[in-house]
């Protein structure tokens, strides 16, 4: 491996928005590799500051077996105080390791990877655990760049949406999401500051906030025909959890770090309520019923950001679009 390339945001942007479905059928397929053991995928590592104990920088490691394998690291920068700002909370580059000689290829800007592997997933548990295929309404908690990347792909798959309510704390940012919805997709949308009455009306939850703690508890109404997607994986109290099935995207990574799975077994001292995960469901494994709500909770796996940067990186040098950097590595020869 002689040559080192970046590819920054807007080009990764840019093949994001050519290939949602694309994507979809990569994570979809990355999901089945890794529940066959075809992967290698690490706890992450999460650091954290003393003085800043909101803010954290996770690195995920993982490797990708196949005909084409390929190893690497995400490091992600959440910083909730990013928001005041007027900056996005989270940051993130992805760098792509040769599998046979361990060299660095590619660093790319990770942001949009880790936001289009989410929606991915997202988009992939609508289509595998929603219990009907006709109009729906569809409801985002949180009004960032998740959110609208779910909707992307959401809408890239033909969803029938009926409606789009938004809800945020934030008025302005719920009412430019509306109208992004409504521009972009032609989608019926509009800002809905009551959030027990959203939660009783909508048909699929996008919960995509930075919430630090659970706020979805037992004094909202839940019916059993909800499919509620638990992307920011802290929203949902464990007494709503332990009501409902639960479909995880990896077992043990996401029942850690205090994610809602990981309160949900430390409250009541098992796992019983987790009915398995999504590519379990996918193989026809696990049938999900609907005697109750339905929560998809994906940790977000390193060897999803690999196959999904990977397609990115690809594109771009297909495309001409990537930079490479001339004598990144000085020395090559060892004589």
């Amino acid at each position: 491996m002689s040559s080192f390339h970046v590819i920054d945001g807007k080009i990764a942007q840019g093949v994001v928005a050519a290939s949602p479905s694309t994507i979809m059928e990569i994570v979809r397929d990355t999901y089945l590799r890794h529940s066959a053991g075809e992967t290698v995928n690490p706890n992450s590592y999460f650091l954290r500051f003393p003085d800043k104990p909101d803010c954290r920088i996770i690195a995920l490691p993982a490797h990708l077996g196949g005909e084409q394998p390929v190893s690497g690291l995400k490091w992600i920068a959440s910083y909730p105080p990013n928001v005041g700002r007027n900056l996005p909370r989270a940051s993130a580059v992805l760098i792509l390791n040769d599998a046979e000689t361990g060299y660095p290829f590619a660093c790319l800007e990770a942001s949009q990877i880790s936001a289009a592997r989410t929606a991915a997933s997202a988009a992939l548990a609508v289509e595998t655990l929603a219990p009907h295929d006709g109009p729906r309404t569809v409801l985002f908690v949180g009004a960032g760049v998740i959110g609208r990347t779910v909707s992307d792909f959401l809408a890239a798959r033909d969803l029938d949406v009926k409606d789009c309510l938004v809800h945020d704390h934030v008025e302005g940012y719920a009412q430019t999401f509306s109208t992004y919805l409504r521009d972009t997709h032609g989608w019926s949308a509009r800002y809905e500051p009551d959030i027990d009455s959203a939660l009783a009306t909508a048909d699929i939850i996008v919960l995509a906030t930075t919430a630090p703690a659970p706020w979805l508890c037992d004094e909202q109404t839940l019916r059993p025909d909800q499919l509620i997607l638990n992307l920011s994986l802290r929203d949902v109290h464990p007494t709503v959890m332990i009501n409902c099935h639960n479909v995880l995207d990896d077992l043990d990574h996401c029942l850690t770090a205090q994610t809602s799975p990981h309160l949900t077994e430390i409250e009541y001292g098992h796992r019983d309520f987790i009915d398995g995960t999504l590519a379990e469901v996918l193989r026809g494994d696990v049938v999900i019923t609907q005697d109750r709500p339905t929560i998809f909770s994906p940790f977000g796996l390193g060897v999803l950001d690999l196959a999904v940067g990977c397609h990115i990186y690809r594109a771009a040098r297909e495309q001409g679009q990537a930079t490479e950097i001339p004598g990144f590595f000085p020395e090559l020869s060892r004589w």
